[in-house]
């Protein structure tokens, strides 16, 4: 898929998804974007052509009315099993949101996730009528009659993405699992301990370069950056001017303040100023990438989302090279008990 114009290949789609499955990835992400294709639709098209692979399908509250939104995820499970979860987004790229007629500045859009997210709450318990009136949904009488179908839950899992202080306390309040950009083990400890002490789960959003030696994965690094160049990065920092997200504000300052672009020996924040705040990675041998994993493990990360360059080429690597280790680790250090979750951007 090119994403800068949304056309869409759906074969190279379905491939891609194919081979997820054969990796071992448990779901894949469906952005949502005015450069993407619509991912619910996407995702019901792509779960006929797959057997065992999820869809987190990303939304935005203010896109779409949640009574819709939860019948056309309750339409997803029926027809692929309950193979779908969510993403809940919030946005991060005020002008982008206008051309959806989203104009409400980032905490209210928080506001209103908090009221979207109870809404669909209601419609799974589906313990009678939904009723709400709240700031910015009202609900009367509601009714679904397609339940969500699936043999392991009643509802969908939640996923909230974001990095702030009212992000965290969302997350706890609705989600199964907050997605967050990564940072020093030790720093990000204390952060977390309060979302995972309170029953949610805590998943890193991250980018991967995994070679045979910490040599050539760095070599490879620094030529990424070669390759896309300084005209990606005055894109970047027009994108970074018009974003009022406060991840990805962290990101490009941890990338241009700090004396060295490694956070960590193997945490890289490089390719941020020229790729973007998801460009944040875990650079290094396979060995030294299945280690930084069990850092974060024994810190109580328990959801990896994955992203490379390629990402398919990214993907099988890290399947056939780094996955085996990780598994060996755990069993030495103890950490199997409570298994990671893995997942790819798609």
């Amino acid at each position: 898929m090119a994403e800068q114009t949304g056309l869409l290949s759906f074969e190279a789609q379905t491939d891609f998804c194919r081979r997820a499955e054969d990796c071992g990835i448990e779901s894949v992400l469906m952005a949502f974007s005015f450069t993407r294709p619509d991912p619910v639709l996407l995702s019901l098209a792509l779960g006929m052509k797959t057997e065992k692979l999820k869809f987190m399908v990303a939304i935005r509250s203010g896109i779409v009315s949640p009574t819709l939104f939860v019948q056309q995820i309750n339409t997803i499970s029926a027809m692929t099993g309950g193979r779908v979860c969510i993403n809940m987004v919030t946005g991060h790229t005020p002008h982008e949101l206008g051309y959806y007629g989203d104009f409400l500045p980032h905490d209210e859009r928080y506001a209103r996730t908090d009221e979207f997210l109870s809404i669909c709450r209601a419609f799974w318990r589906r313990d009678g009528e939904v009723n709400f009136n709240g700031k910015y949904y009202r609900i009367e009488n509601g009714k679904v009659n397609l339940p969500f179908i699936s043999d392991e839950t009643t509802s969908p899992e939640i996923y909230l993405g974001g990095n702030s202080q009212i992000a965290d306390e969302l997350a706890v309040k609705h989600a199964d699992c907050l997605w967050r950009f990564p940072d020093a083990p030790e720093k990000l400890r204390p952060r977390i301990q309060p979302i995972v002490s309170q029953g949610t789960e805590v998943g890193l959003l991250v980018s991967l370069i995994a070679r045979t030696t910490r040599e050539q994965a760095v070599l490879d690094a620094h030529s990424l950056i070669e390759t896309v160049g300084a005209k990606s990065r005055e894109f970047q920092k027009e994108a970074l001017r018009r974003s009022d997200s406060i991840g990805i504000r962290t990101n490009f300052k941890l990338a241009e303040s700090n004396e060295s672009e490694w956070l960590t020996p193997n945490l890289w924040t490089g390719a941020i100023p020229y790729l973007g705040a998801p460009a944040i990675a875990l650079v290094g041998s396979y060995e030294e990438i299945a280690s930084a994993i069990i850092d974060y493990k024994q810190i109580g990360i328990s959801q990896f989302l994955f992203m490379g360059w390629p990402d398919i080429d990214e993907m099988i690597v890290f399947s056939r090279e780094v996955l085996p280790l990780i598994r060996e680790r755990e069993r030495e250090s103890g950490t199997q008990g409570h298994p990671d979750r893995l997942r790819k951007i798609s």
